[in-house]
């Protein structure tokens, strides 16, 4: 949480962290402020010390708006600066944070960098720096960084944003279901009233509609994904396909808050007008697993173990899993969940081989979302649910939605 944040800079030898880029879309950023309409802002955080937010003075007020303390990056003059050195603009930027972290005090340490920016820009002002300030080391954390562990587990008012995310994604795929059910039927094809058939491309647009309808947003795109489609798991399916009757259609669904605030993640398995036996059959073994594993959630628990657990029912049933066959694209083919937060996928992750410490903490959102693919049998089946491991051991969906497997026609 962000109230670790002095305890986990100190535990990862870090004497301060930069934070660079937009307010939005960011989520370093967005992490720190809150979010807000800054077209680029640097933010500094000392250990022990609150963070300072540099914005431009056309942004003062969203600045402001963060209740952080912010001074105006337009202070720091740096058309004077490029006339200084000749217009170089990396030399220029290089001198401005070097007068930032002196008015900060920030003359010596580990600094760790986070944010938005690009690469190249970021490369060449950066390293100026480095040199620049020798008794400053610049940090580029990967994997475990400190800012991921601080965002792992969530506090109330980040809690309540994913709830409010996950209402809008529930009510969106009951529009979906109310919207696909409306149509005809023609030789098990959904048709519009003058007999075109109804695509996934056209479903999706319809999703698109209300994500905006609802002020949230959808950068991740959305899995609609039917029959062989449906057997490949981050396969978005194809927008031109009809919609057809009996076969599986993996929804998976992950919008956010407007700006690029917190995700929620929801998948959902249909079948149109009627199942298969093959298609129930793979269903019910997916429901049966998440219904085993939602069942032996233990608060603190090592996440890696229910990883196991998944691949040791699914064997059982007859499925190859990456425990039994490590390359397998059939059958059980990817993890059983992640975290989810400002980024869709964030720590802890549940993996085979996964640190031990990764565990089940109070605070923690996370997916549970076993699957079976198959798609040369043009079937796949995936159900997933977000839930909060609640400081009291209940491990809480945060926004439901019903799992049958068959959409029967209105008409």
């Amino acid at each position: 949480m962000k109230s670790d944040l002095d305890t986990l800079m100190q535990s990862h030898n870090l004497d301060a962290i930069l934070v660079i880029g937009p307010g939005q879309h960011n989520p370093p950023m967005v992490y720190l402020t809150g979010g807000g309409h800054l077209t680029h802002a640097d933010l500094v955080k000392k250990r022990g010390e609150p963070p300072v937010l540099f914005c431009a003075s056309m942004e003062r007020e969203e600045g402001a708006r963060t209740g952080l303390t912010t001074r105006n990056i337009d202070d720091y003059r740096i058309e004077e600066l490029l006339k200084q050195y000749n217009g170089d603009q990396v030399q220029a930027l290089c001198a401005r944070y070097q007068q930032m972290f002196a008015d900060l005090g920030l003359a010596s340490g580990r600094v760790a960098i986070y944010g938005n920016i690009d690469a190249g820009r970021a490369f060449g002002v950066l390293s100026a720096l480095q040199r620049a300030l020798p008794g400053i080391e610049l940090v580029g954390e990967t994997g475990d960084s400190m800012l991921l562990n601080a965002m792992q587990t969530k506090d109330e008012q980040e809690i309540e944003r994913i709830r409010g995310i996950g209402k809008i994604a529930t009510k969106i795929i009951g529009n979906t279901a109310d919207f696909i059910t409306s149509h005809a039927v023609k030789d098990e094809l959904l048709v519009h009233k003058d007999g075109t058939p109804l695509t996934i491309g056209q479903v999706k647009s319809r999703i698109d509609l209300w994500v905006a309808e609802y002020g949230a947003e959808n950068p991740e795109g959305t899995i609609f994904a039917m029959g062989h489609d449906a057997g490949v798991p981050h396969s978005t399916g194809n927008a031109s396909d009809p919609l057809r009757f009996g076969q599986t259609i993996v929804f998976d669904f992950y919008p956010c808050e407007a700006q690029g605030g917190y995700y929620y993640d929801i998948t959902r398995t249909w079948c149109l007008g009627y199942a298969t036996d093959e298609a129930l059959a793979l269903y019910e073994d997916v429901l049966f697993v998440y219904r085993q594993v939602r069942s032996q959630l233990r608060l603190n628990a090592a996440c890696r173990d229910y990883q196991a657990l998944t691949c040791e029912l699914f064997e059982a049933r007859g499925h190859p899993t990456p425990r039994s066959h490590p390359l397998t694209t059939d059958g059980y083919v990817h993890s059983l969940g992640h975290g989810v937060g400002l980024y869709i996928h964030e720590l802890p992750f549940f993996r085979l081989n996964g640190p031990e410490q990764m565990r089940l903490a109070p605070g923690v959102v996370i997916t549970v979302e076993p699957g079976l693919y198959y798609p040369e049998k043009n079937l796949g089946v995936r159900l997933e649910d977000t839930l909060w491991v609640r400081p009291d051991g209940v491990f809480e969906v945060l926004a439901d939605y019903p799992q049958d497997l068959v959409l029967p026609m209105k008409s």
